[in-house]
């Protein structure tokens, strides 16, 4: 018998799986990675066996938020790519999205993820590695028109990013509640056509 993964879907499997995903996603922003998976049953509005038998473990489930999450954030990124009058305003755009409330206390929760449950997950890997190819466009376009400085990489916006959206509890609590102010200030030491300080010690992480 095929699995649910390679079988279609029925239309009220989809809505099911659908609602289940939205529920998830609200349940591990509100009660991190341990809130129990009746809870997300009862937040959908199915039954947990329903929930069970597309999820059998929180392990799965917990993938499924990860994937759609990175997955939402490749076509953000192909969005605002698309309406942005240059890459600059494109890669502000992109930092106001991945700082909102909802993408980032989601993108917190799921921080606490084990790597290696991450990294086991083929479609997560694709999709991260697809955002990747993405904003390292962001940066080279930018540093070819001169409004990105060419002394920064791809890994040095991951790494800010990383620290404002993904471990908010590292930070004091009035820049944690306010992570796009932040990163819109370390933004401005990126800009090219800015007054010029000194040059960045050491190289962009990989």
């Amino acid at each position: 018998m095929p699995t649910n993964d390679a079988a279609p879907l029925r239309a009220d499997a989809r809505r099911n799986l659908t609602k289940i995903m939205s529920a998830a996603r609200e349940v591990v922003v509100e009660h991190g990675l341990d809130a129990p998976m009746e809870l997300v049953a009862r937040r959908a509005g199915v039954g947990v066996g329903t929930l069970y038998r597309r999820f059998p473990t929180r392990e799965a489930l917990l993938g499924a938020v990860a994937e759609a999450y990175v997955a939402d954030l490749v076509t953000a990124t192909r969005r605002i790519i698309d309406g942005a009058a240059d890459s600059w305003s494109a890669l502000r755009e992109l930092v106001d999205w991945c700082a909102s409330p909802g993408q980032g206390a989601l993108a917190a929760a799921l921080a606490d993820l084990p790597v290696a449950q991450v990294q086991a997950l083929p479609a997560f890997a694709r999709s991260r590695q697809e955002w990747l190819d993405l904003l390292d466009g962001l940066v080279t376009d930018g540093q070819r028109a001169g409004t990105i400085r060419a002394d920064i990489g791809t890994g040095d916006l991951v790494a800010l990013l990383t620290v404002f959206t993904c471990h908010p509890d590292r930070l004091p609590r009035h820049v944690a509640d306010q992570p796009a102010r932040y990163l819109h200030l370390m933004l401005d030491a990126l800009d090219a056509t800015a007054p010029r300080g000194t040059p960045l010690p050491g190289a962009p992480p990989s």
